[in-house]
């Protein structure tokens, strides 16, 4: 507990700060915390499950199964981000009786989504997660391109979580 005590003294008197420690073990948990990226973690096209406004919620299902994200990107012709399809909104889409087959995914999507940019830090698409109670991002960029997306077991694999 002394020499705890006299490292840590040493260290504050010499300006070391929590990033200084994390940048010499990246490994640990603060270097996590601290210095892993959504872009070091995100997944890239075409790992990215999407779909173009005016998909039938059959063709967006058959997607999110293929990609294994539970969730599906809505975008238009310019990939600009339009909404989400997760399966929470699948089920709620089920317990109205929506016919498959014939429902733009439009009509059960949800506008927009939670979105962060790839230069975010990971901890920070973690506590977003967490606050909005979902599995899944969608990263864009400064044009609101779909660019990537990210998964709360990406997170929980990298040691984040």
């Amino acid at each position: 507990a002394m020499g705890d005590a006299l490292a840590i003294s040493l260290l504050e008197s010499r300006g070391f700060t929590e990033t200084d420690f994390a940048r010499s073990h990246p490994g640990g948990a603060l270097g996590k915390r601290l210095l892993l990226h959504v872009d070091d973690l995100m997944h890239r096209p075409p790992r990215v499950p999407q779909v173009q406004v005016g998909t039938s919620l059959a063709d967006a299902l058959l997607e999110m199964t293929r990609q294994g994200l539970g969730m599906t990107t809505v975008v238009d012709a310019q990939m600009r981000l339009q909404g989400v399809f997760t399966d929470g909104d699948l089920r709620r889409a089920l317990a109205g009786a929506t016919d498959l087959r014939h429902t733009p995914i439009q009509a059960v999507m949800t506008p927009h989504g939670t979105t962060l940019r790839p230069e975010a830090l990971a901890v920070d698409a973690l506590n977003l997660m967490e606050d909005r109670k979902i599995m899944a991002l969608v990263v864009v960029d400064e044009a609101d391109r779909v660019i990537g997306a990210l998964h709360m077991h990406d997170l929980l694999r990298a040691g984040v979580v």
